[in-house]
């Protein structure tokens, strides 16, 4: 019996025909069709996310099984927190709440991949990648969110392997997420409203200069980039350009 395996990266649910899938497909003589519908049916559940996907396929019955990996920790926390991105900043913005049984139910997702001697040393792991993401857990910083875990706090929920969460709690952990928004735009518009006077009071100075005050005043670097775009330096050889003549 000859296995052949074909390994894709597809969108939950949407995979095609289309490449890469199709064309790495076809030389093996299944039937593309059957395999594309079985993959959107296992995938399902990873909708809007990048999944990797095995087609492990007999050559001589053309029998075909899907094996299917898990996306990345900081994919599946962005989906269970609903959100595009973590935060620019993460240890002065927070983008999102999630409670212990979401935490769970993502450690249980990604228990293959996580170094973890337990279920809980893996909650433990993805709180961890929330932290540099900025999103809290049970309405505190990810790092205190750890220690509360150390403290056996969450042992009960753990314990039962807890992972459905009320529509209440997740109508309130949207309601968290609007506040956050509103708070770091607030914060934005006062460090930006910050730089512009410091900028002000440094006129005609070297831009680096005037970015490391910035930096000095923990201004956040993506506000620094906006309002002060660095330098860049010209390419070894390079000629300088000659000013510009003018006109009479």
């Amino acid at each position: 019996m000859t296995k052949e395996t074909v390994e894709a990266l597809v969108e939950g649910g949407k995979a095609t025909a289309a490449p890469p899938l199709g064309p790495a497909l076809g030389p093996m003589g299944v039937n593309i069709g059957q395999v594309v519908a079985k993959i959107n049916e296992v995938t399902a559940s990873f909708k809007g996310m990048q999944v990797p996907v095995k087609v492990i396929i007999d050559k001589d019955t053309k029998e075909f099984e899907i094996e299917v990996g898990t996306p990345p920790a900081s994919a599946l926390i962005k989906k269970e927190a609903g959100v595009e991105k973590g935060a620019a900043n993460p240890l002065q913005e927070k983008v999102a709440d999630l409670l212990i049984e979401q935490i769970i139910k993502i450690a249980k997702m990604k228990e293959s991949n996580l170094l973890g001697a337990d279920l809980k040393a893996k909650v433990k792991e993805i709180i961890g990648t929330c932290n540099s993401m900025g999103i809290k857990v049970e309405g505190v910083p990810a790092v205190e969110a750890i220690e509360l875990v150390n403290q056996g706090k969450f042992d009960q929920e753990i314990k039962s392997e807890k992972t459905e969460i009320s529509a209440e709690e997740i109508k309130r952990l949207e309601e968290e997420k609007k506040k956050l928004a509103e708070e770091m735009e607030e914060r934005r518009e006062e460090f930006t409203a910050q730089a512009k006077e410091i900028m002000a009071q440094m006129e005609g100075q070297e831009k680096n200069r005037i970015r490391s005050k910035l930096a000095e005043l923990k201004i956040p670097q993506p506000i620094i980039n906006e309002l002060v775009p660095e330098e860049k330096e010209a390419a070894p050889g390079a000629a300088p350009t000659a000013p510009k003549e003018e006109k009479k």
